[in-house]
C-alpha cells in the first residue's frame, strides 16, 4: 500500500492552502462538482447535490466488480495521474472537487491535491472519523509492520484489510480467514480461506463467524464508519485481540471535513 509522506515545506503548504480555497464553490450555473470515490459518504453527498439541482460527476476507481452506484453522472477508471486529472478538470468545467475516497487511498488524494493546485479548482477532503480506540488494541503504522507484529498475537487470523493488501501477509505461516468484496488476486497467504461478503455486518454474525473459524486475532485498517464496525464489538465480546493499521496522513494545507453535512457547508461557503 503506497503511503503518503506529509510535505514538510511550509512555503508549499501555504501555496496549497491558498490555491485550494481560491474560488467560490458553487451554484447551479457555475460548473459541476467532481466527487472522487465510491464510499457511503460519497454516495450520500452525490444524492444531496443532485436533489439540490446541481451537476455532479462521481468518479469510481473501478476496483470493485459490482459497486453501489451514486446519483448523478458516474465515470469509472483512473484519470492518468496528476496531469490527466488536471486536464479532466479543465475540460469538464469543474467548479469544485470533493475527495471522498477511502481513508487509505492516499495516492488518489495526493493526485487530487496536485491537480487542484495546478488548475485552481477548490478541493475538500471528506473523511469519516476513525474508530474510537479501545484499550488493548495494537497499532501498526503500515501493512508490513502489521505483518511483523501478527505472529506474536495469534495463529488464526481474521484479515479484513482488503484484497489489495494480501501480499504483505503472504509469507506468514499462519491460518487466515480473509474477507473481501471481490476475489483476491496476486500473492496471498498459503493457508487461507476467502470469504466474499459486503457489509453492513452484525455483531452476532461476526461473533458466530469468529467462533466457527476459531479466530484468535483480528486485523483491520482504521477505516471508520458503521458498515464494518461490528467486528470490533464482536472481537471485544469474544476476547479476540485487535491489530489496527493507522491511516496515512493527509497532505498539509488541505481542507478536510468529517461529515457529508460539513462538506455541503464547505461547498456553500464560497
Amino acid at each position: 500500500m503506497p503511503e503518503l509522506i506529509p510535505r514538510a515545506d511550509p512555503a508549499r503548504d501555504a501555496v496549497v492552502s491558498t490555491a485550494l480555497r481560491a474560488t467560490s464553490r458553487l451554484d447551479a450555473d457555475r460548473g459541476r462538482v467532481l466527487i472522487l470515490g465510491g464510499t457511503a459518504e460519497a454516495r450520500a453527498l452525490a444524492r444531496a447535490l443532485v436533489e439540490a439541482g446541481l451537476s455532479v460527476v462521481s468518479s469510481l476507481a473501478g476496483r470493485v466488480r459490482d459497486p453501489a452506484l451514486p446519483a448523478g453522472e458516474v465515470r469509472v477508471g483512473g484519470f492518468g495521474g496528476v496531469d490527466g486529472l488536471a486536464a479532466w478538470l479543465r475540460d469538464h468545467d469543474v467548479a469544485a472537487v470533493v475527495d471522498a475516497t477511502h481513508p487509505f487511498a492516499s495516492t488518489m488524494t495526493a493526485h487530487a491535491v496536485d491537480a487542484c493546485v495546478a488548475t485552481g479548482v477548490p478541493l475538500v477532503v471528506l473523511r469519516r472519523p476513525g474508530w474510537p480506540p479501545e484499550p488493548g488494541w495494537v497499532w501498526a503504522d503500515s501493512l508490513p509492520e502489521a505483518a511483523a507484529l501478527l505472529p506474536s498475537l495469534g495463529n488464526r487470523v481474521f484479515l479484513t484489510t482488503g484484497r489489495t493488501s494480501l501480499a504483505a501477509f503472504a509469507e506468514l505461516d499462519l491460518e487466515f480467514l480473509i474477507r473481501c468484496v471481490d476475489p483476491p488476486a496476486g500473492p496471498m497467504p498459503r493457508q487461507a480461506r476467502v470469504l466474499l461478503d459486503r457489509g453492513p455486518f452484525t455483531v452476532d454474525g461476526e461473533r458466530e463467524l469468529m467462533r466457527e473459524y476459531g479466530v484468535d486475532v483480528l486485523v483491520t485498517k482504521d477505516s471508520g464508519g458503521p458498515l464494518t464496525s461490528a467486528k470490533l464489538a464482536a472481537a471485544r465480546a469474544e476476547g479476540v485481540p485487535v491489530l489496527v493499521v493507522r491511516r496515512p496522513a493527509l497532505p498539509a494545507g488541505v481542507d478536510a471535513v468529517a461529515t457529508v453535512e460539513a462538506a455541503l457547508e464547505w461547498l456553500r461557503a464560497g
